[in-house]
């Protein structure tokens, strides 16, 4: 809690102090008044112990071991100076941005639209120190200072400028301004160098995926590997971007080719030779992510042989490697044998349901059916039939007695006893039936050849138990 309390402080004052120094540097006058931080004993004891370092490391004739690592280059005091190049090439930066600032205050009068043309502060200082107080720019030198683009829009604009020559003394002061700029860029990058050569011992596993130098880099704009531990994986991708200058044009394009949230992370190995340029942006998510687990593992002594970076590091391209793979090819399902019935597949509740919502009802039914000789009843302009249903029965069906016709059909059996049918009327005449019958009586008598034995008396067993018979009220038999 402590250290986390310490850091942010510093954080927090380390900003508090940009700012200030951005804001002083629009009211000083000179130079030493605002950037002070090269006269500093700290600035000059880390720096003087940089240099000895690196050139001792050249001198002493250090070796290689077996792992890949350099015996003898490094000594007791190696680990503190590298958290102390950490932390001082924060302060760098924001002694860089108050130079920044003071040129642009003193160099706007000559050149104001320069300032929105090249953005980072050290171009920004190799430009000016390049131009110097010169109109015609022609005659001017860019080529490596600037891309080829930009320069050819610096050169455009600056020969339609509105601005003035600079006198003697402002432009002494402003190229003043801009070998600052410069020293102070050439001293961060011997402190990364450094700490880039101390990658190994320092960061094990951040190296294995980074890289020594862009490990170092995250390091030192993070304000040391404590920090870095600290931070999202979102925050981790675009640590060291710089803001695109797009002159007026969208920045849909510098979206699409990944360009405009790129840092630190862009320039590693893995992304610039071993990703293709469609899946750099989402190589670079992936690797911020991994990065910043690393950073932990790293800040906590975990894995100091760095196996862990090297096992995340051959992870990330085996997935960079499954995402250009092509798709699985579609099948094609074959065609069945012909003459061999397909097997029917095994329905169920849900199968039962979907064909009762999509079966036919009744009424659909009867409308499909046409009766022999009879003409069938049409409704509509398009002559739509009715089939069996016509106009009565379409009403009848909607009224629900046609569901109670279909029950009743169904009642029609065979009667267990009498062997005939339960709806006698209903059944056929036999053909051998006749109109005469002979009686004792009369001699010969007209009958009727339909007359079952239906019409005479009824036993009680057929009465009561007939499939005809309804149920009876008994309530209201009792109420009698």
């Amino acid at each position: 809690d402590d250290d986390d309390a310490r850091a942010r402080a510093n954080a927090n004052a380390n900003d508090a102090t940009a700012r200030a120094g951005t804001t002083a540097a629009a009211r000083a006058e000179d130079l030493d008044d605002v950037a002070t931080l090269t006269t500093t004993e700290r600035y000059l004891r880390v720096t003087r112990a940089v240099d000895e370092a690196m050139e001792r490391d050249g001198m002493d004739g250090a070796t290689t071991t077996a792992s890949g690592k350099r015996a003898g280059a490094i000594d007791e005091g190696a680990e503190a100076l590298v958290v102390e190049c950490n932390a001082l090439t924060v302060e760098v930066d924001n002694e860089v941005a108050v130079v920044h600032q003071y040129i642009k205050d003193r160099y706007k009068s000559k050149f104001p639209e320069l300032e929105s043309l090249v953005l980072h502060p050290i171009d920004y200082a190799r430009v000016v120190k390049a131009i110097g107080n010169e109109m015609d720019m022609m005659g001017v030198e860019l080529d490596g200072v600037l891309p080829s683009a930009t320069i050819m829009v610096v050169s455009v604009t600056g020969s339609t400028t509105s601005g003035q020559p600079l006198s003697e003394s402002d432009l002494e002061k402003t190229l003043r301004a801009c070998d600052r700029a410069l020293e102070l860029d050439e001293a961060k990058k011997k402190m990364f160098n450094y700490v880039a050569t101390r990658m190994a011992d320092t960061a094990p596993n951040l190296s294995a995926v980074l890289g020594s130098d862009i490990a170092a880099q995250l390091i030192g704009i993070a304000g040391g590997l404590h920090a870095l531990s600290k931070m999202p994986a979102c925050n981790v991708q675009v640590l060291g971007s710089k803001k695109k200058a797009t002159a007026g044009m969208s920045s849909a394009s510098a979206v699409r080719a990944g360009d405009l949230h790129a840092g630190f992370i862009y320039d590693c190995d893995i992304i610039q030779k071993k990703t293709p340029p469609a899946w750099r942006s989402k190589a670079a998510r992936l690797i911020g992510a991994k990065c910043s687990l690393m950073a932990r593992v790293d800040a906590y002594g975990e894995s100091p042989d760095g196996a862990t970076g090297k096992k995340f590091a051959e992870e990330i391209m085996k997935k960079i490697e499954k995402w250009q793979e092509p798709p699985p090819a579609r099948t094609a399902k074959p065609l069945p044998a012909p003459g061999v019935e397909q097997k029917k597949r095994r329905g169920g509740r849900r199968a039962r349901a979907l064909k009762e919502r999509y079966g036919l009802t009744d009424m659909r039914k009867a409308a499909n059916r046409v009766n022999f000789n009879e003409v069938e009843e049409e409704v509509g302009y398009d002559g739509e039939g009715l089939g069996t249903l016509g106009s009565a029965a379409g009403s009848a069906a909607v009224a629900g007695r046609m569901r109670l016709a279909a029950k009743a059909a169904k009642l029609i059996k065979t009667d267990n006893k009498g062997g005939k049918s339960t709806f006698a009327s209903t059944a056929g005449t036999s053909g051998m039936a006749s109109s005469l019958a002979f009686t004792p009586v009369q001699g010969i008598e007209l009958v009727n050849p339909n007359r079952t034995a239906s019409d005479g008396p009824v036993s009680g067993t057929d009465s009561v138990f007939s499939e005809r018979r309804g149920f009876s009220n008994v309530a209201r038999q009792l109420k009698r």
